[in-house]
């Protein structure tokens, strides 16, 4: 019999996949068709450096909390605890609010539209195929205590 903590969360791919797969798709469409966000100028490069480091210092923190927490990031593991401190209690996807930031981030310094057109299909990939699934998962594990947490946090910012 399978208990919630030993049942492996099902996910259509690992988060880092589907983000790195999007921006990777969108620069092929770039390199065979280029389409710029920016006209020439540095600005560009100052944008997507501020977002780089807020994306990197948000998931930092994001992982350190779930660290003090005694739980893990890796949807292959049965989460520990309810992390609701630090940046999940902005957030309760903080990490991929870090790794939206950081895809941002990268399409502005280098100037490329496709990725940023492929965002909404991104993420209602993550949407339909990552963040439901674990929000039933975590509704199945914790309970009234996530549901109470789902109440008061929004689940982007």
């Amino acid at each position: 019999m399978h208990t919630v903590e030993s049942t492996p969360l099902k996910l259509i791919a690992p988060p880092p996949v589907l983000y790195l797969g999007s921006l990777l798709l969108g620069f092929v469409i770039h390199a065979i068709s280029p389409v710029r966000i920016f006209p020439a100028s540095f600005l560009h490069v100052v944008l997507g450096g501020v977002l780089l480091a807020l994306g990197a210092a948000f998931a930092r923190w994001s992982f350190l909390t779930m660290r003090k927490h005694g739980t893990t990031a890796d949807p292959k593991e049965p989460s520990t605890e309810l992390a609701t401190s630090g940046p999940f209690r902005f957030s309760r996807n903080p990490i991929y609010v870090a790794m939206t930031a950081l895809y941002i981030g990268v399409a502005f310094i280098a100037n490329a539209a496709w990725p940023l057109a492929l965002i909404g299909p991104l993420l209602l990939l993550m949407h339909w195929g990552v963040i439901r699934r674990e929000e039933r998962y975590l509704s199945d594990r914790f309970g009234d205590a996530y549901v109470e947490y789902k109440s008061t946090v929004r689940r982007w910012l």
